[in-house]
């Protein structure tokens, strides 16, 4: 920890200690003791100058300038507390040690460098003792940023050459080393000295490369920039690099049409600059001389001159070039259909080269025409030729060390031709449709009608008629002639076309009225694919847009029509299915008989009393007058007005029972007003058909 000071006015402190002294017994003068101390800093760090282990109890502590006898005064203590002078101002930033005379320096300034002085008293049991420290403050500079000076920007290989490490600030002594980079990267040490310059006697292509100086002392190090140095030399004898078909005794072969490539490299530097020769002609200048399609024409002397444009020098070399061209790529082959798709035509092509490219097909091939030339074609028998024969065609040629070869299969379609029809969207045409898939060659595909005329174009592989749909054609044939060399008689693929034949379980359908009823319609026969199927009301109404009354069902053969709550007077009739395809349109009809169900008997009220003394219960009691179907029972009341009341209307007759099972014969009615008259009725139901009201009876007491 150090303390800071008061900073006061400079001042001459030469006596101070007169005062200082008086009344002290002073011991002998030479017990005065000497210390002498040396120290450095660095320029803006900090340094501490010692004075004494132990705080006097008056010291002054002095400077003296290098180079000079004058003594100034930093900094003193004589007991209360120390007292800077402005001479501190000018050695950084000053501060007295706490509980010591030692002082502490920040921010270092290069004036700061000279003779510090302090002068301690010590008050001792013997005697007031005096102390002088003698601290010798050297203020060290780092070494700035090195630069290099070069003789020259470039050096010629054989010259001599010097470089200097330049550096603007650093304290001595200061070493140098120096180190070089390669172009690979490989960093060296080249010198290391005290002196700031190196000569290079006799300068090779070695040494060119990045070079670097490092500059250290005491303080630290500082790298130089990298810098360049580059050494002239060349050229040397080329060397050319032919990218050709082969070499030979003379020199290189290429093929023609193909590629050629010469690359030519001398060392030097600065580059050489290159410049072709054919046959003595300047042709090209640049070190890779490339040649795309060559001819034979091409064949020749090629000459590489290397120049160093810079130290004026050059060099060469020549090559013989002999060009070659056999047929480019691979022979070609396939088959054809020959004689109306009766034989094969076996092709074979490899034109171009020289000479001229032999060919051969193998096997099945009479031995005496089993070679061409160029383009070789051979027929072979259809029927003979068994299915997926395989086929080669074998080209040779003296440019080229292997044979090269195509081959090519014959194949039957797979399977049987397939011939199928379909209409379009809105039914206006008919499309006829046969297929053949697959096969080597192609079969041929072809439309007749029944009477054999032909009917639009021959094709490969599938073919599709088009027809204008009409019912003329129901009835009709069409037929798909298949044809291929493989197979001596053609294929064929039938169709047929006829208007949809429909077919029902039941032409005549009864059923009770209230119930639903279905009608079915069947689809037996037809082709092409049935377009719509339709049902019709016995009002000729279409179905389709009554959903409430009517609901179809419909998958591929057949239709279901649903009638929903049958009424005899308004569902009984005729109703019709019709379906329509590209040749036709027919429709079946099926009669649906509503009938109603038959009277139920009719029925006689046996007993009506009051079962309370309220008479507000009534019980009622019946029985059938004869047998017959039925249902159930329905039981009304109707309340009579009272006498003295006049009105002109019937009372009617209220339900308060129905739906009665048929084995009910009496039934109790609460609740009625007592004031009242009733009277009662039974009627006999079956089913949907309500029968005759019995007779009406009035209650009697009990």
């Amino acid at each position: 920890m150090v303390q800071r000071l008061l900073r006061l006015p400079s001042f001459s402190l030469a006596v101070f200690l007169l005062p200082l002294l008086q009344g002290l017994e002073i011991s002998d003068p030479g017990q005065v003791v000497y210390r002498e101390t040396r120290t450095s800093g660095v320029v803006e760090h900090e340094v501490t100058l010692p004075c004494g282990t132990t705080l006097p109890d008056v010291y002054i502590w002095s400077f003296t300038q290098p180079g000079t006898d004058t003594i100034r005064a930093v900094v003193y203590n004589f007991g209360k507390g120390p007292k800077l002078q402005q001479l501190a101002q000018d050695l950084g930033d000053l501060r007295v040690i706490i509980n010591s005379a030692s002082l502490f320096i920040e921010k270092l300034p290069l004036a700061a460098e000279g003779l510090y002085t302090c002068q301690a008293l010590y008050d001792t049991a013997e005697g007031a003792r005096l102390y002088y420290y003698y601290v010798h403050l050297r203020v060290l500079v780092p070494v700035s940023k090195p630069y290099i000076l070069l003789s020259n920007s470039s050096a010629v290989e054989g010259s001599t050459f010097w470089m200097r490490c330049g550096l603007e600030n650093g304290t001595e002594p200061i070493n140098y080393i120096w180190e070089q980079e390669s172009r690979s990267g490989l960093v060296t040490t080249l010198a290391e000295t005290n002196r700031s310059l190196i000569n290079i006697i006799w300068v090779t292509r070695n040494h060119t490369g990045w070079y670097s100086c490092l500059a250290r002392n005491k303080v630290n190090q500082q790298y130089s920039e990298r810098i360049w140095l580059d050494v002239l030399f060349g050229p040397d004898l080329p060397q050319v690099d032919v990218t050709a078909y082969s070499t030979t005794e003379e020199g290189y072969s290429a093929l023609e049409k193909g590629n050629v490539s010469l690359v030519c490299q001398a060392s030097s530097n600065p580059p050489s600059q290159y410049v072709w020769f054919y046959n003595n002609s300047q042709i090209y200048s640049g070190p890779q001389l490339s040649i795309t399609n060559i001819l034979r024409i091409s064949a020749g002397n090629y000459t590489c001159l290397a120049q160093n444009t810079y130290l004026n020098t050059h060099s060469k070399k020549t090559i013989a070039l002999a060009v070659y061209y056999p047929p480019d790529g691979a022979p070609t082959c396939s088959i054809f259909p020959a004689n109306n798709y009766s034989d094969l035509t076996l092709f074979c092509s490899w034109e171009g080269g020289h000479p001229p490219a032999t060919l051969m097909w193998s096997p099945y091939l009479n031995r005496d025409s089993r070679q061409g030339i160029s383009n070789f074609t051979q027929i072979q028998s259809g029927p003979e030729t068994s299915n997926h024969s395989l086929f080669t065609c074998l080209g040779s040629h003296v440019a080229l060390n292997i044979t090269q070869n195509c081959s090519t299969r014959t194949w039957l379609p797979y399977g049987e031709p397939q011939c199928s029809a379909n209409s379009s969207h809105n039914g206006e045409y008919l499309m006829l449709s046969c297929s053949w898939e697959g096969g080597f060659p192609r079969p041929l595909l072809l439309w007749t009608s029944s009477s054999g005329d032909i009917q639009g174009t021959s094709k490969e592989n599938s073919t599709t008629l088009v027809l204008h749909s009409s019912a003329n054609y129901s009835g009709k044939t069409f037929v798909c002639h298949a044809k291929h060399p493989l197979t001596k008689d053609s294929k064929k693929c039938v169709l047929t076309f006829e208007a949809p034949v429909l077919t029902t379980e039941r032409s005549v359908v009864s059923v009770y009225e209230g119930s639903d009823t279905q009608l079915t319609c069947s689809l037996s026969r037809h082709y092409p694919a049935v377009t719509e199927i339709t049902w019709h009301n016995n009002l000729k109404q279409n179905v389709s847009d009554m959903p409430k009354k009517y609901t179809l069902q419909q998958a591929a053969p057949w239709s279901n029509l649903t009638v929903q709550e049958t009424d005899s007077a308004v569902d009984s009739g005729q109703y019709w299915c019709s379906a329509v395809n590209a040749v036709g349109r027919r429709e079946i009809p099926i009669l649906l008989q509503v009938m109603r169900y038959p009277m139920p008997p009719n029925v006689t009220i046996s007993k009506v009393i009051y079962s309370s003394r309220q008479r507000t219960d009534v019980n009622v009691e019946w029985m059938n007058q004869t047998d017959g179907d039925l249902t159930g029972f329905i039981v009304e009341y109707q309340r009579l007005p009272v006498p003295l009341e006049k009105s002109d209307i019937i009372p009617l007759w209220q339900k308060v029972a129905e739906d009665l099972e048929p084995s009910v014969h009496n039934y109790q009615i609460h609740n009625l007003d007592p004031t009242r008259t009733y009277m009662f009725r039974i009627t006999a139901v079956n089913r949907h058909t309500i029968g005759n009201p019995s007779g009406i009876k009035s209650p009697g007491e009990n």
